[in-house]
C-alpha cells in the first residue's frame, strides 16, 4: 500500500502544484481515518509518515502498567522494556501495529480522502490567488459564450463576464483576448469563483494606470471618475509635480495615450479634465466646452445651479443628459443647469435667511480633453 500512494501522492503532486507538506498531512490523516476501520477501539491510533519515503506507521499508544487489564490500551512493563528499557509503570507508548484486513479496500479509502484533501488544499490556494486580485485588471481569452455570460479562462480558472457586467458596445466570440477587472472573488461547492466587468468605473483607472507612467507612479493622480459604460466617462486628474500637466500627462503625443485607452474600450467616449478643491472650479471643468455665466452652490445640501447661455443649455446637458449626469457623478453634486432665457436661480440659502453674493462666472482654462470619436 505505501508503494501504491507514494506513486498516487507523487502524481498528484506534480499534476496539482501542491507544496509537499501539504501532501504529507494530507497522508497522515488518510491513514489514519483508514487504520481506524481496521481496529475495534481506535481512539488512540496515531500515524507517522516518513517525509522521504512517503511511507507510513501505524501505532497504538497504550499505557505502561503492572498488570494488563485492557490490552487494547495498556501494555504490561514487561513488554514495554522489550521496545523501550527506559520506560516506567504510567508512561505511554507508541506501539507498532499492523491493522486487521487493512489491504486493498483500506488503500483505496485512504487515497480517495487524500485526493479529496488535495482537491481542498488546491481550492484554498486558488482563491487565496485571485483573492488578492480583486480590483486588478487581468487579461484572458474567451472560452465559450452561454445565455448571455462570457467565461474566460484566467490561469487555472474559468471566470464569468455576466451580462450586467459587459459594456453594451462590445461583442466578443471564442478565442477572442480580453481585458478585465476582477470584482469579486468567492469559495463555491465547485471551486474558485471569479467575477469579471467590463463596464467598473475601475477598469478604466487600470487602463489609464497602464498606459500614462505618470499614473503609474504616482506623479498624477485620477481624483475623480464617473462612468457610463459603452458611452462615455470623465476623468479628474491632478498632479503632484508643478512641473507636470496632468491633464496632458493622460491625453498624451498627439492624443496617444487616450487613444490606447479608448481602443481598449471599443469607441467609449474619454473626457479628461483637471481636479480642483473648488467646486465652482471643478463644476467649470467638468461642463467644459460649455461657457457659464453664473453658479450658486448649497454647500450643505451639495448642489449646484449654473446658468449658462440659452444656445448652450444642450451642449451642457449633453444627449439625454449624460453630460450633466457624468459631471454630478464626478462631483459628488447635485448639478442643476438652466439656460440664461429661463430666469435666475435663488441664491439665498435657507440656513441663514441672508442672501448669498452672486459667485463670480469662472472661465474653462482649457485643462479639459476629450475623446473617443
Amino acid at each position: 500500500m505505501a508503494d501504491e500512494l507514494k506513486i498516487a501522492l507523487e502524481q498528484i503532486e506534480k499534476l496539482k502544484n501542491v507544496d509537499r507538506e501539504t501532501l504529507l498531512e494530507a497522508i497522515r490523516g488518510a491513514i489514519e481515518m483508514a487504520a481506524r476501520k481496521g481496529i475495534h477501539r481506535a481512539e488512540n491510533i496515531t500515524v507517522e509518515v516518513e517525509k522521504n519515503t512517503l511511507s507510513f506507521l501505524v501505532f497504538e499508544i497504550k499505557s505502561v502498567v503492572a498488570e494488563v487489564r485492557d490490552p487494547a490500551l495498556e501494555i504490561s512493563l514487561e513488554d514495554a522494556r522489550k521496545l523501550n528499557p527506559d520506560v516506567v509503570v504510567g508512561n505511554r507508548l507508541k506501539v507498532r501495529t499492523q491493522p486487521k484486513d487493512f489491504g486493498r479496500i483500506a488503500a483505496q479509502t485512504a487515497r480517495q480522502v487524500i485526493i479529496q484533501k488535495l482537491k481542498d488544499a488546491e481550492r484554498d490556494r486558488v482563491y487565496a490567488e485571485y483573492k488578492e486580485r480583486e480590483g486588478d485588471m487581468i487579461t484572458g481569452n474567451v472560452k465559450r459564450i452561454s445565455s448571455g455570460c462570457i467565461f474566460v479562462v484566467i490561469g487555472q480558472v474559468e471566470a464569468v463576464l455576466l451580462p450586467g457586467d459587459q459594456s453594451p458596445r462590445e461583442n466578443y466570440k471564442v478565442g477572442d483576448r480580453i481585458r478585465a477587472l476582477v470584482v469579486r472573488v468567492e469559495k463555491t461547492p465547485k471551486g474558485t469563483s471569479v467575477k469579471l466587468s467590463r463596464s467598473a468605473p475601475d477598469l478604466v483607472r487600470a487602463l489609464f494606470e497602464l498606459e500614462v507612467p505618470e499614473i503609474y507612479e504616482g506623479t498624477v493622480e485620477i481624483r475623480a471618475l464617473a462612468r457610463e459604460a459603452g458611452n462615455r466617462t470623465k476623468v479628474a486628474v491632478a498632479s503632484r509635480d508643478p512641473n507636470v500637466d496632468p491633464v496632458g500627462a493622460c491625453v498624451g503625443l498627439k492624443g496617444s495615450r487616450v487613444r490606447a485607452v479608448v481602443e481598449e474600450l471599443s469607441g467609449e467616449k474619454i473626457d479628461i479634465v483637471r481636479w480642483s478643491e473648488d467646486p465652482v472650479q471643478l463644476c467649470v471643468n467638468a461642463l467644459n466646452p460649455a461657457d457659464i455665466l453664473k453658479m450658486q452652490l448649497d454647500e450643505e445640501a451639495k448642489t449646484i445651479q449654473v446658468i449658462v447661455p440659452q444656445d448652450q443649455l444642450s451642449l451642457a446637458i449633453g444627449k439625454r443628459g449624460q453630460n450633466a449626469r457624468l459631471a454630478s457623478k464626478l462631483m459628488g453634486w447635485s448639478i442643476d443647469i438652466r439656460g440664461d432665457g429661463e430666469g435666475r436661480a435663488p441664491e439665498t440659502p435657507p440656513e441663514t435667511g441672508e442672501e448669498a453674493p452672486d459667485e463670480p462666472v469662472e472661465e474653462a482654462d482649457g485643462n479639459a480633453a476629450t475623446d473617443g470619436d
